[in-house]
Order: C-alpha cells, then structure tokens, then sequence
C-alpha cells in the first residue's frame, strides 16, 4: 500500500507489494525489492553528487522504519532491517540480512557482509570494512581519520563473526580479526588477533576468546558463539555451524 501522502518519483522502481508510509519521500534513481515496508517520514534516495551517478538498490523484503535517510548510490540485499532515525550516506555496500538499530550512522564507502547486526547509536566511518556475521553493540564507533581533522580516510577492518561490545571505539586501520572480542568501553589503537578477547583502554590482550564461559551455570565456552546462539539465523545457516570443526 502506498499512502496518499507519499512522494515518489516516477522515475524509482519499486518492486510487487511494496509498502510506504505516510510523508516518506522517495527520490529518482531507487530500486526498491518486492515485498518491502517502508514507514513514514523516510527519505530514500537522497540525492547527492558523490553518489556519482549510481542507484540505490534495496533488496526485497527490507523494513525501513521510520524517520530514516538512505543517500543514492548505495546497494543492500535482501531482507534489510533498520529501526528509527538511521542515515546511511552513499556508496555503502552490504550483503543479505543487514540489521541496522535506531540512530545508527554509517557514512558511505563501506562494504559490509552478510548478517552482520548493528544495535543501536552505532556510526562506522567511511572506508570501514565488516566481514560476516559481526556484531555492534550499543555506541560502537569506527572511526577513519588518524589525525583529525584530515582528508586521510584509513576506515576499520573488523573480521567474519567478531563482536564488539558497548561504547568501544575502534581506531583508524586497526583489524579486528575473525571471532575476536573486544570488551565493552575499549578504545582499540592496535590489531587484535583472531579468536582473542581485548579490553581496556588502551585495549589489551587478555585471553583466548574460547576461556571465556557463559554465565548461566552450565560451564559452557560462550565462544565462538555461533555454539550456542542461533536466534534469527536461518536453520540452514545453524546447519553449517553445527557441521563445521571448532576453530583453532
């Protein structure tokens, strides 16, 4: 269903059974996938020249929820998920099942896998690299220019299935390797390896990811925790976990 008070441009392509809002705008150059919600007072499409000409691209079966701005030129898969007052700027490439929370912030020139989940009062710079899987607590920041202000952007690398806990902030060119941890209200200035848990501010190594228990009594390692949580992931995705030998 369209509401009355809608704009679209003749111009955007939107897919079978597209949903939108009351007073959301919806600019030329969008491509909106089939089945898709998008809630009142979003603008799509935001026009800006360094967009360089390129579409955006939303998947089919996105929610948008309301009060967000996406730029032109971006490109997300399918089944996109946003919550309220997010802004994602331009040339942002992301894969399947991108979960972006409330007030998110992503600047443009990011590339960004599968399933990677983003909880809310995220900003990840311009130039970040996020492989699959990762997760962003609350007010995780990425941040780009080693010495601001600069027009050097360095962004982040942040590895397949890391997590990275609350109000953390990752420092421009550090990679955060694959199942890392960084701790909650870390400040990360170097690269943190594969499988290891970082804390602290300046972060430090304090141990292999898998010494880690879960705090629910059953003695259990919380880590890798693609083991133990599988809420919202296909059971095919599940599948695979369960199949694959435990990392080194």
């Amino acid at each position: 269903m369209i509401h009355a008070s809608a704009i679209i441009s003749p111009k955007a392509r939107l897919g079978d059974g597209v949903s939108v809002g009351p007073f959301t705008i919806i600019h030329d150059h969008v491509e909106i996938g089939a089945g898709s919600v998008i809630d009142a007072y979003c603008e799509i499409g935001y026009p800006t020249p360094l967009a360089d000409g390129l579409p955006l691209v939303i998947g089919a079966g996105a929610r948008i929820r309301s009060h967000s701005v996406f730029y032109q030129g971006s490109r997300f898969g399918e089944r996109l998920v946003t919550g309220h007052r997010v802004v994602v700027r331009e040339k942002t490439v992301a894969g399947i099942a991108f979960q972006i929370g409330t007030m998110n912030d992503i600047q443009g020139d990011c590339v960004i896998g599968d399933y990677v989940r983003c909880q809310s009062n995220v900003f990840i710079g311009k130039m970040s690299r996020i492989g699959d899987f990762v997760w962003l607590l609350p007010y995780v920041v990425l941040t780009n220019d080693p010495h601001p202000p600069s027009d050097v952007l360095v962004g982040a690398t942040i590895g397949d299935y890391a997590a990275i806990a609350a109000m953390s902030v990752i420092l421009p060119g550090v990679t955060v390797g694959e199942r890392a941890l960084v701790g909650a209200h870390s400040k990360v200035h170097r690269d943190v390896a594969p499988h290891t848990v970082v804390a602290g501010n300046p972060a430090r190594f304090l141990c292999d990811a898998s010494e880690i228990g879960l705090k629910d009594g059953s003695g259990r390692p919380a880590y890798p925790w693609t083991s133990h949580f599988r809420r919202g992931y296909p059971d095919e995705i599940a599948a695979g976990w369960d199949a694959a030998p435990p990392p080194a």
